[in-house]
């Protein structure tokens, strides 16, 4: 059985969601650059185990709408699509959100502003900060423009840039990106000897053959719905770190309540961005949660958690779906 789509009304837009199964709703929310289609591993399995398993389209791609504006794309707006998707297919009740990469961020802020629609929480790759002592832009600063380092997200920031280089080669680019942030490269988005100013997809390995996780079918399916989209809105979302920053700043509440749990890759970039650690992630999330009900990381891969190792992420899911 493959997963039907439906266009939902939510937050003044329409979200495009591929659905599978019944009974209790699951929503999946895809990071960047990626897709509802980041979760096909995932959604029969849940489907079986007897939820409604939901993986939308962020704002800004695929089949969703794409609104222009750089603050069409804030953390308020994109959370507060997700509450209405929720309130749409599972009216009165709350939803579970497990999110990746970006959207590990949009489900975690979706738990803490919208708490009744969200009855338990996951995040694979990026764990929930809280609010950290500076903006992302701040730290991205100091950390990385102010050393001459490239980074990025500092790279995205000037509109039309970055979008015209992916948009030159939407298939290259994507594969670059892929393979960069894998476990089988053990790289880095933009490789060590990169500095600030330079262009990110300058010099990033595109193998052939790709690792086995992603067929050439798949990476068919991505390049053909970021042709159609373009890179725009998702990018938008690196530029709404200070906005981000000063509306969290008002939010009094900012813990995690929800029953929650964290999967993360051993090589994962988010952990090599900021020098961080897996045990470090792990302190975070307990810092910030208060039913936290596990943390795991899966050895041997990167990024791309529930692509690189499908059996184990939802393997690792299904498991806390029963401590529900």
């Amino acid at each position: 059985m493959k997963p039907e789509f439906r266009m939902i009304d939510t937050n003044g837009i329409k979200v495009r969601a591929a659905i599978q199964g019944e009974g209790p709703l699951v929503v999946m929310v895809h990071g960047f650059p990626e897709s509802w289609y980041s979760w096909r591993h995932q959604m029969a399995p849940l489907a079986a185990a007897g939820f409604t398993a939901c993986a939308i389209d962020v704002r800004g791609y695929g089949g969703s709408d794409k609104p222009h504006a750089v603050e069409a794309y804030a953390i308020k707006e994109i959370a507060a699509d997700v509450a209405g998707v929720i309130e749409a297919l599972s009216p009165g009740k709350p939803a579970v959100l497990i999110g990746h990469d970006w959207g590990a961020p949009i489900v975690w802020h979706t738990a803490v502003l919208h708490p009744d629609k969200v009855r338990a929480v996951a995040g694979l790759s990026v764990p929930w900060f809280g609010l950290p002592p500076m903006s992302l832009d701040a730290l991205i600063k100091a950390m990385y423009i102010d050393q001459g380092k490239f980074f990025y997200q500092a790279y995205f920031k000037d509109e039309g840039v970055a979008e015209a280089a992916f948009e030159a080669d939407v298939r290259g680019g994507l594969r670059k990106l892929y393979y960069a942030g894998s476990g089988d490269s053990q790289g880095y988005w933009g490789g060590p000897d990169k500095k600030h100013g330079d262009h990110l997809l300058d010099g990033l390995p595109d193998p052939e053959p790709f690792p086995w996780w992603m067929t050439p079918e798949d990476i068919d399916y991505f390049t053909a719905e970021f042709t159609n989209s373009g890179f725009r809105g998702p990018i938008n979302r690196y530029r709404n770190h200070t906005r981000d920053f000063e509306y969290m700043s008002t939010i009094h509440d900012r813990v995690v309540h929800q029953p929650s749990l964290f999967i993360v890759g051993e090589n994962d970039l988010v952990l090599k961005m900021f020098g961080a650690s897996a045990e470090a992630a792990f302190e975070r999330m307990a810092a910030n949660t208060s039913d936290h009900r596990g943390s795991h990381m899966i050895p041997r891969i990167g990024h791309w958690t529930q692509q690189e190792a499908p059996k184990e992420t939802t393997g690792l899911l299904i498991d806390w779906l029963a401590t529900l």
